[in-house]
């Protein structure tokens, strides 16, 4: 009976797992048929016509990068009678002095900029999007996070396709990586994230399937904005969300791959899991809020449904590979006899890799190069799929929730940050689940050995690295932390010992007694 069980969820489970490998190459399949296809260039706008533009950064305790982003949408080639600058700033600590400095340099050379700071960050991104663009003047909002770097003709790019087609309601830049060189962990989120623009938005794009807005480095008509109902903060994922309500009524997304934003990706693993935990969750909630929308459309085609649901549901595969976790142990002890159809179905795990293969290539002359870290992102998920499921259920249960923002340093700092400044991320309770599943997996391991089932191994030895690789890090860069922490208070104390009166005056200071 035990052995018909374990049977059964190794069938099922394989099967929801090649379910989303063929979304995979169906992704593919399209992008390779529309990966030479460009938007129709625009014709250039002459200055006396430009349109006004609302430039948003939203923000919250960025003060590495803060004034690098001001400067750099400083810098945007737009006339300044026609550029509205809107600083969404939510910090609580020398973020917002760092911001009104900068502002103030902007205005002085006769920028329109607005710091917009409030008490509290209620509705976090998508509270303080919605306040903004209540008040912005522009007929067309870029949007972009404290880490990017846009460059000064990024408006003249990007804007003009938006003014030559009234049904465009958005349009989307592609993001690049500024310390992409800087750890495995930086290398294999590069190698994702290529992916994603390129074989996901060129496919969509050129099927005509529902696309998203990726938060950052885009330009919304705001026109759009208003008509889909506004920026809402029931989901952790607004961008995602907006996208498809615009898309469901009537207005659609534009992808453009020859323009690029440079922007920082997290060096620590505490951040790049609390980011993923905050995309799987809200992407479940957008599941949960917009299936029924989407099913109903009478806009949509079949096709153009099923993507949108397999989409929106793309996390729903890390339950299925925590489920297989989970049946290492039993297998290793039933030893299953599986029947044929079973290898077709492990045969299409082929087809992940070679998205990341089609990614790399589409932009890289090195990508051969480039994909050798694969077997390290395929391990990172592998170790994340515990606080993943978690996230995707969670999603699916409670609206909205605690938006834990991603922490961004100097670049080449790889986020060697003291721990008490509050940059660097809590240490997540999922380490606990995470070791367990590590011993639960080294137990199949054994077990394995000892009942001579040796051809298990391959399989169960790459779930245990999978933990290993999140566990050790994350333990790892979680010491250095402290460590970092802790020389740095303990040159406080010798400076305040050697100094009394210079630390009786900064207390001072600090409680308001000293101006």
């Amino acid at each position: 009976m035990i052995e018909y069980l374990v049977e059964v969820f190794y069938v099922v489970t394989l099967a929801a797992l090649a379910a989303y490998a063929l979304h995979a190459l169906v992704l593919m399949v399209l992008y390779l048929r529309h990966r030479h296809d460009e938007p129709t260039p625009p014709p250039d706008l002459v200055d006396d016509r430009l349109p006004s533009v609302t430039v948003q950064v939203p923000l919250r305790n960025e003060r590495y990068v803060a004034a690098q982003m001001l400067q750099a949408v400083g810098a945007l080639d737009w006339p300044w009678d026609r550029l509205q600058i809107q600083v969404l700033d939510d910090s609580d600590d020398e973020t917002t002095a760092i911001v009104i400095a900068e502002a103030a340099c902007l205005q002085e050379r006769g920028c329109n900029v607005e710091v917009l700071h409030r008490d509290g960050p209620a509705g976090y991104k998508a509270g303080a999007l919605a306040e903004a663009t209540a008040r912005a003047s522009g007929e067309f909002i870029a949007i972009f996070d404290a880490d990017f770097c846009p460059a000064p003709d990024f408006l003249r790019r990007t804007v003009p396709y938006l003014v030559a087609d009234s049904a465009l309601g958005m349009v989307q830049a592609r993001w690049t990586h500024l310390n992409a060189a800087e750890s495995w962990l930086t290398r294999v989120q590069a190698l994702a994230l290529d992916a994603h623009f390129s074989v996901d938005h060129i496919a969509r794009a050129g099927a005509g399937l529902l696309s998203n807005f990726n938060g950052a480095a885009g330009v919304w008509r705001k026109q759009a904005i208003v008509e889909s109902g506004g920026w809402q903060c029931d989901t952790l994922t607004e961008d995602l969300d907006l996208s498809y309500r615009a898309q469901l009524v009537g207005w659609r997304l534009c992808f453009l791959p020859n323009v690029t934003a440079p922007a920082q990706l997290p060096s620590l693993l505490a951040a790049f899991k609390a980011q993923q935990v905050r995309w799987t969750k809200g992407s479940s909630q957008c599941l949960r809020k917009l299936i029924g929308p989407i099913l109903r459309s009478r806009r949509l085609n079949f096709a153009q449904k099923v993507m949108a649901v397999l989409h929106l549901s793309g996390y729903a595969n890390q339950p299925f590979i925590l489920l297989m976790i989970l049946l290492t142990t039993p297998m290793v002890l039933t030893n299953p006899v599986f029947a044929d159809f079973t290898l077709w179905l492990g045969a299409l795990s082929v087809v992940p890799p070679l998205l990341f293969v089609l990614g790399q290539a589409h932009f890289y002359r090195d990508w051969p190069r480039r994909v050798l870290v694969y077997p390290m992102l395929m391990l990172l998920w592998v170790g994340l799929a515990y606080s993943i499921t978690l996230a995707f259920f969670e999603g699916l249960l409670v609206w909205g929730g605690s938006f834990v923002r991603t922490p961004k340093f100097r670049t080449g700092s790889g986020g060697a940050v003291a721990r008490r400044d509050g940059y660097h991320p809590p240490l997540s309770a999922t380490w606990i689940g995470e070791l367990a599943l590590w011993l639960y997996v080294c137990v199949a391991i054994g077990l394995a050995f000892r009942l001579e089932h040796q051809h298990l191994l391959p399989l169960v030895i790459v779930y245990a690295l999978g933990e290993l690789l999140v566990l050790a890090t994350t333990m790892v860069q979680e010491l250095a932390a402290r460590r970092t922490a802790q020389k740095a208070d303990d040159r406080s104390m010798r400076d305040r010992s050697r100094h009394p009166a210079r630390g009786v005056l900064s207390q001072g200071g600090n409680d308001g007694d000293v101006t």
